[in-house]
């Protein structure tokens, strides 16, 4: 007979992020996931397989997580520039409050892994695209509205957003202060005029 978890999954992933987030892929060792998530090393093997394997489960966790907080603040917005202002200024405040500057940790895993990592690589690509067809629905929708000019393709403009949020969250790792990021939130707006 299979025994029950005596653990929650999501707890535990949420643990790991923060672990690995804290110190990268590499820097992890086993001892610290041991240490850290609360479960035996038996249980994690059982659970995630290896350390690999629970790196990618955590950064699909994340992504989840993510995604759903970027959806929120997209859909709540009352028009398509107040959507993609909404966005980049709940990036920046995440960047401000962020004491120990991390960064973002699927961008942190770009930087660390998808360069020599094909399934970290996959992850990181799939967050990106969900992430710039939030913004593509955005400016499309700013476009048909009349709010956005259709001077620039609707998808460069989405792929220029995340390019400007990516480079935001890798300056924010050596602890960007709030001016300098309200001066690249202001002309990446200004690519919507």
């Amino acid at each position: 007979m299979a025994r029950t978890k005596d653990f929650d999954e999501k707890e535990v992933l949420d643990k790991a992020i923060q672990l690995f987030w804290n110190k990268g892929f590499n820097a992890t060792s086993m001892q610290d996931l041991v240490e850290g998530l609360g479960i035996s090393r038996s249980s994690m093997y059982a659970t995630y397989g290896d350390k690999h394997a629970l790196f990618l489960a955590a950064l699909g966790r994340y992504k989840e997580i993510a995604s759903a907080r970027l959806a929120e603040v997209s859909k709540s917005a009352p028009t398509a520039k107040a959507a993609i202002k909404d966005l980049l200024a709940f990036t920046t405040s995440e960047i401000i409050k962020d004491k120990q500057h991390k960064g973002c940790f699927l961008v942190n895993a770009a930087v660390e892994n998808a360069p020599h990592d094909k399934a970290i690589n996959t992850v990181v690509c799939e967050n990106d695209k969900q992430i710039e067809d939030v913004f593509f629905s955005a400016i499309k929708r700013g476009q048909a509205d009349g709010e956005i000019p259709n001077k620039h393709d609707a998808r460069a403009l989405a792929r220029f957003i995340i390019n400007a949020i990516k480079g935001i969250r890798v300056a924010a790792k050596s602890g960007t202060d709030k001016k300098v990021l309200e001066d690249i939130v202001g002309v990446t707006l200004s690519v919507l005029d």
